[in-house]
């Protein structure tokens, strides 16, 4: 009897049957092939112990269990012709092996019935651990693990004395016999005893990491993991620091894994601890590190603002801070850009950011005096400023402040305010070249003609311009100032998973109004009908303001709590919207951008007091706004802008003292469909691999930590049914190209196109050429070219290079195709050339002056409206390249440069390997290269977070990486022997990894080349667990996707 509900079940032949009467909605799916081993194990092992209780509830007894298990392997092996199998055959005796020891130097060889230690709670089996009166005290436990086993890994966010020194007996014998102990601990809120670090630093065989930054590290994890070289490793994960109260007393919850039960599990335990070991977050304690560790224990508990050891501490960048840090590397490298705008949201780090990029500037230039201009507009902002550089560069000296009554000695490295600049006339106390690097702090008032002179005088090397907003005070871009590009952004989703600014509730509620049929102009709805049916259409306005009032009450804990802003479209919108709140007995008040300065503020006042509830808000550059306690957003108006939208949600995200989240309400109704609810919602989401649609049919599984999503069904239909009309048909885009320069202003190209809407190119070229779009859009002519059915089907795999040294080569040679003389080009350009041929022919050119070659490549020239897209693609992949590739040396004119992205086929025909689609494994030896190729996809199944596959392959850190081998490969092998003496033996290896398969658009994933690495150690043996060491770190962009250890 089935009962409705959820499942994960193998369809055997009596639930096929079941399926097959029954008039039940069911839902079905293929076994994961990537994990069909693995399930089926699981169910054949259900099957295999119903049969065995058959046999002993018939009177059968162990030895004819022992049979039926011996015929079930007799099986297998006649299947798999695996002779090694046999090796398995339970022996006749019917017995299991407790414990295998050495007589000689113990206690055994004097008597050998004396005791053998072990845990009470099985080490094949998990269990749980919850302070209950009938179970094995924990730290009794704990002593025995500790006893038997051969290597210890404990994580634990603080160790006191008084709970050490329960197991500082077992954990002295166990380290003096040789037992390795690691241990990672925190200064966390100063819980942890000096003592029992100081104790445990004395112990052989031990190693300590300590994090004394725990604003950074937030580690609360408490795991005890106790390895055995038998293979039956333990480990406890659950609530229990190493304290007294923790281990022995306290109402604690711990459960117990086991190798045996949960390898997947355990692995993904060793994984983890493996990843924090060797992140710079945690610092190996040492003797002369006791000091440090009291100071900072100290200044947890007591916290000390005037640090001097701020100076002497290396501050290094978070990712997401080192990703910007390589952009604008490649700003300057790859396009020569030196004029960098960094856009993030207030309280992410910019300046951080930009005391770091000066380091780095620094270095490169050691003969030069890299003199530094910092400006701002406010004193407080100057000193945070400079205090930030002393820390970065570990000077306590560095800069001086020239501010209201502030006078620098020097002006060689000088924090200014603006309003200084001005009066002191500063262009005139310095030639135009004096400053080497010059920041402006909050670039947005770039408009001002206070900031005009220091622009337009000064020809640094580099300005940095920093801003929450691209847009200026009077609404107008500052990127003109820049290329008209934006360096770099610091994403909200890693904002807020680093804490840096709080996280969301966002509810989307059904609108009442419709705007289908509302006039759209210029690339969004008329301001002037929005205010009108928002304020003077009566009842419908009436009726729109009252949902917004009962969604609010209904949505929020307590209306008196609430300090809320309104954002709306006009500034009689937003007066109408306070008088309605004020009528409905919610106090608010409203600003414009003419509000006068003392309004704002006041406003302010007002709404931090209490006394008024919500401010609506016209013109959101209004700075008088930026109040952190800001706990509710209303978007009252559609946003056509995604900068503005995140400008506004930002509004409410700065971190502020008890405030938990930030409550979203956005009114959703039938909108245009050229509204882009796609770019909004990607925004939010952590995970950029999963398209919007099915996150709002999972259930928006990909948002930062802390943050929620809930859509009212309505909503979600009206936003599902205008994804699918903008995007998610070809007649959608055409629409959107149709009507292009008219919507925006700018001249259509295939650039523009996929920079305004914020889209991927392959989001065009799974329908078909940008160039066919457009002719069906009447934009361009109707044409009819040779090599447009193959060209159209490759252009998706073009938009994924971004290597420099291809992209040049393709572009001069498809601008000259008709001149090339093919046969002579140097080796590596006929490889470039080959990687080119498969790409669109999908077969690689045996003879350079074959007919069919000359007439494929030829074809092209006759092709002029398609060569000019593909051109353009490569040119625009050219431009978005944001990371600096450079060629790896293995002994031949190879052409595959680091980092860089490649299908298969490309990669092994620029190997010389000429057959790329008779490779079916994932790596391929190339003998006369003396090259293994490893072809690393990390998540092999088809789901998105499979346990059982996902801690096979991953980076350990920057530059380490774990690899596990095919499942016949053994370490006394042949091919386990190349792996481990690749170095002896003259031969490289190469990793390419993926993340999946397929990408989002379900095309074949193409891999990202990490290099050239080198054996560092394995364990295990068919299959073998190898840690490479990389010649070249992962660059921070990818970090997050080898690394799935990370953590926010």
């Amino acid at each position: 009897m089935l009962h409705d509900g959820l499942y994960e079940q193998i369809i055997n032949k009596g639930l096929e049957t079941e399926l097959s009467v029954t008039d039940k909605l069911s839902t079905t799916a293929p076994i994961d092939s990537a994990e069909a081993s693995k399930v089926l194990a699981k169910y054949i092992a259900e099957v295999v112990e119903k049969g065995l209780d058959n046999v002993a509830d018939n009177g059968g007894d162990v030895s004819s269990q022992v049979a039926l298990a011996n015929r079930i392997i007799s099986t297998i092996i006649t299947e798999t012709k695996e002779n090694e199998l046999d090796e398995m055959t339970v022996a006749e005796r019917a017995e299991q092996l407790l414990a295998l020891f050495d007589k000689k130097n113990s206690i055994l060889s004097l008597d050998e019935k004396a005791a053998i230690i072990r845990p009470e709670t099985s080490i094949a089996q998990s269990s749980l651990f919850t302070g209950a009166i009938h179970e094995p005290q924990m730290f009794t436990e704990l002593k025995k693990e500790i006893i038997s086993c051969n290597r210890i890994d404990m994580l634990v966010s603080f160790i006191k004395w008084s709970g050490l020194r329960l197991i500082m007996d077992e954990l002295t014998t166990f380290t003096q016999n040789g037992g390795e102990l690691r241990i990672i601990t925190t200064s966390y809120m100063g819980a942890t005893d000096v003592k029992a670090i100081e104790e445990l630093r004395k112990l052989p065989n031990t190693k300590i990491k300590v994090s004394y930054d725990t604003k950074r590290t937030r580690l609360h994890a408490k795991t005890y993991v106790f390895y055995r070289d038998t293979g039956f490793t333990t480990a406890y994960v659950g609530s229990s620091n190493l304290s007294n109260a923790a281990i022995s007393s306290g109402l604690e919850w711990n459960v117990k894994v086991t190798k045996k039960d949960l390898p997947e599990t355990i692995d993904k335990i060793e994984a983890t601890f493996e990843s924090y070991w060797n992140s710079n977050e945690f610092e190996y304690y040492n003797e002369d590190q006791k000091e440090r560790l009291a100071r900072a224990l100290k200044s947890e508990k007591y916290f000390d603002s005037n640090n001097a050891e701020v100076y002497t501490m290396d501050i290094t960048p978070y990712s997401y801070q080192q990703e910007i840090l390589d952009k604008l590397e490649a700003e300057r490298k790859v396009r020569g850009y030196h004029r960098n705008l960094v856009v993030a949201a207030t309280g992410t780090g910019k300046t951080v950011i930009s005391a770091l990029d000066y380091k780095r500037f620094r270095k490169q230039n050691p003969d030069k005096p890299c003199r530094l201009l910092f400006v701002a507009h406010r004193e407080e902002i100057l000193k945070q400023s400079m205090y930030t550089f002393r820390a970065v560069l570990k000077d306590a000296n560095f800069g001086e402040m020239f501010v209201g009554s502030y006078k620098p000695e020097s002006i060689d490295n000088l924090f200014i305010s603006i309003q200084t600049f001005n009066s002191q006339s500063f262009t005139e106390k310095t030639t135009s070249d004096f400053y080497d690097y010059i920041i402006v702090d909050e670039f947005h008032h770039a408009a001002a003609p206070t900031y005009q002179k220091l622009l337009s005088y000064y020809n640094p090397q580099i300005l940095l311009g920093l801003t929450a907003t691209p847009e200026r005070m009077d609404g107008k871009s500052i990127l003109p100032y820049f290329n008209n590009r934006i360096a770099a952004e610091i994403r909200l989703s890693e904002a807020i998973d680093r804490k840096l600014l709080c996280p969301f509730q966002y509810f989307g509620v059904t609108d009442t109004v419709d705007l289908d049929n509302l006039k759209w102009a210029a690339g969004g709805y008329d301001k002037g009908e929005l205010s009108r049916i928002y304020t003077l259409s009566g009842v419908m306005a009436n009726r729109r303001a009252d949902l917004v009032v009962s969604s609010l009450l209904k949505y929020v804990t307590d209306i008196d709590d609430v300090k809320g802003l309104g954002f709306c479209v006009s500034i009689e919108h937003a007066k109408f919207m306070s008088n309605y709140f004020n009528g409905r007995g919610i106090p608010s008040m409203f600003l414009t951008g003419h509000s006068p300065d003392e309004e704002r503020k006041k406003a302010k006042e007002r709404l931090m007091k209490g006394d008024v509830r919500f401010v609506f808000v016209v013109d959101i550059y209004n700075e008088g706004v930026d109040i952190p306690e800001v706990n509710t957003v209303l978007f009252l108006r559609p946003t056509e802008s995604l900068t503005v939208f995140l400008q506004q949600l930002g509004r409410g995200l700065r971190l502020s003292e008890g405030k938990e989240c930030l409550m979203v309400l956005d009114f959703i109704g039938q909108a245009n469909k050229k509204y882009n609810f796609e770019d909004k919602f990607a925004s939010l989401l952590s995970n950029t691999m999963r398209g919007v649609t099915r996150e709002i049919k999972d259930g928006f599984v990909s948002l930062p930590k802390g943050c929620y999503i809930q859509l009212e069904k309505k909503a979600a239909r009206y936003i599902l049914d205008n994804i699918r009309a903008s995007y998610g048909n070809s007649a959608g885009l055409v629409s959107r190209i149709a009507t292009f320069e008219e919507d925006t202003g700018l001249k259509l190209t295939l650039a523009n196109f996929l920079d305004y809407y914020h889209i991927d190119a392959r989001s065009v070229y799974k329908f078909d050429s940008f160039s066919r779009l457009c002719a069906r859009a009447d934009v361009i002519d109707e044409f009819e070219e040779p090599a447009e059915e193959a060209l159209s089907k490759a252009l998706g795999r073009f938009a994924a290079i971004d290597s420099r040294r291809w992209i040049s080569f393709l572009i001069e040679a498809l601008k000259n195709i008709d001149n090339i003389d093919f046969p002579a080009l140097p080796d590596a350009k006929k490889r470039m050339m080959q990687m080119f041929y498969i790409t669109i022919w999908g077969k690689y050119i045996e003879d350079w002056n074959s007919q069919e070659v000359i007439d494929n490549l030829y074809s092209l020239s006759d092709s002029p409206v398609l060569l000019s897209e593909l051109i353009a693609l490569l040119e625009y992949n050219y431009n978005h390249i944001d990371f600096i590739d450079e060629p790896v040396d293995l002994g031949f004119d190879c052409p595959l440069d680091l980092h860089c992205t490649y299908t298969r086929d490309q990669l092994l025909v620029a190997m010389d390997f000429m057959k790329p689609s008779t490779v079916r494994e994932g790596v391929k030896w190339l003998p006369d290269k003396k090259i293994d190729v490893f072809f690393i996809t990390l998540n092999k199944s088809d789901k998105d977070y499979s346990p059982t596959t996902m801690y096979q392959d991953y980076s350990i850190n920057e530059t380490l990486f774990h690899w596990q081998s095919q499942s016949t490969t053994n370490a006394e092998g042949k091919v386990g022997q190349r792996y481990i003496n690749h170095r002896k033996n003259g031969s490289k290896v190469l990793l390419f990894v993926r993340e999946f398969k397929n990408d989002v658009y379900g095309n074949t994933a193409p891999y990202t080349y990490l290099g050239t690495a080198n054996y560092v150690s394995h364990n295990g043996s068919r299959p073998m667990n190898i840690t490479w060491r990389l010649d070249a770190p992962i660059p921070a962009k990818y970090l997050k996707k080898t690394n799935k250890l990370v953590v926010g």
